[in-house]
């Protein structure tokens, strides 16, 4: 891609067909400026309102040429995630996920693509430099670090940034990874399973930024149980033998 080309002219340039996939739970506040930047890529955009009870809607109403789709009640992130992903797969080889709450930059998905090997199909996952920056919040810290031991103790690939929400995924070979988890730990969940299906595992330095409005539904003991029962049955499958 030529560096003075824009987004959408290096979109015209791609060897395969992307789509962004946006979660989004009552972000309100940042979602609105988060899509209309995505929109610049020139991909198509759906977005996943995963029974938002704040002016979510309201605010992806005011954006035009995007597509919606809506659970009644709050699922969890991976199930808004694989909605995004069967809808995604009828229109692109990739999906290109980022977090709705302010702290991701769209553009750096230029970078993550660039950073694709021609003729292969991986999951990129975007490593947050400025992670142990003492602004970022301490759960995010501990929980990348707690997340990353885990990862490699399961049979994941060796990662540095496990929880980044800004990722490249692989369609249709993440629909097919038969993942169980649905709320947050289905990021990590399928980092191991791609890993063990013999699905390549990227990483690319990306910014980040921590608004003041920034809205995080991480629960830190409710979801440090799920984690752990996540990683149980994962590394109880490594044990036995089972993909």
């Amino acid at each position: 891609m030529g560096a003075e080309a824009g987004p959408k002219e290096c979109a015209k340039m791609l060897e395969h067909r992307f789509a962004v996939v946006i979660p989004v739970y009552n972000h309100g506040l940042t979602v609105k400026a988060l899509v209309l930047e995505a929109v610049k890529l020139g991909f198509p955009v759906i977005v996943v309102d995963d029974g938002s009870t704040d002016i979510t809607s309201l605010r992806l109403k005011e954006i035009a040429g995007i597509q919606v789709m809506t659970h009644e009640q709050n699922i969890g992130k991976g199930a808004a995630l694989m909605t995004g992903f069967k809808a995604a797969a009828e229109m692109a080889d990739f999906a290109i996920t980022m977090d709705a709450d302010g702290q991701h930059f769209p553009t750096d998905a230029l970078a993550m693509i660039a950073a694709v090997p021609k003729g292969t199909k991986p999951l990129v996952t975007g490593f947050r430099k400025q992670m142990e920056n003492a602004l970022v919040p301490w759960t995010s810290r501990m929980g990348r670090r707690f997340s990353n031991m885990w990862i490699a103790a399961s049979g994941g690939p060796a990662i540095r940034d496990s929880q980044s929400g800004f990722r490249i995924y692989p369609l249709p070979e993440t629909l097919k990874l038969k993942t169980r988890a649905r709320r947050y730990q289905f990021e990590v969940e399928v980092l191991v399973k791609a890993h063990r299906n013999k699905i390549d595992v990227l990483e690319v330095p990306i910014r980040v930024a921590y608004p003041s409005d920034r809205v995080s539904h991480f629960r830190p003991f409710i979801d440090f149980l799920r984690n752990s029962a996540t990683f149980t049955r994962l590394i109880f499958r490594r044990i036995v033998g089972l993909i």
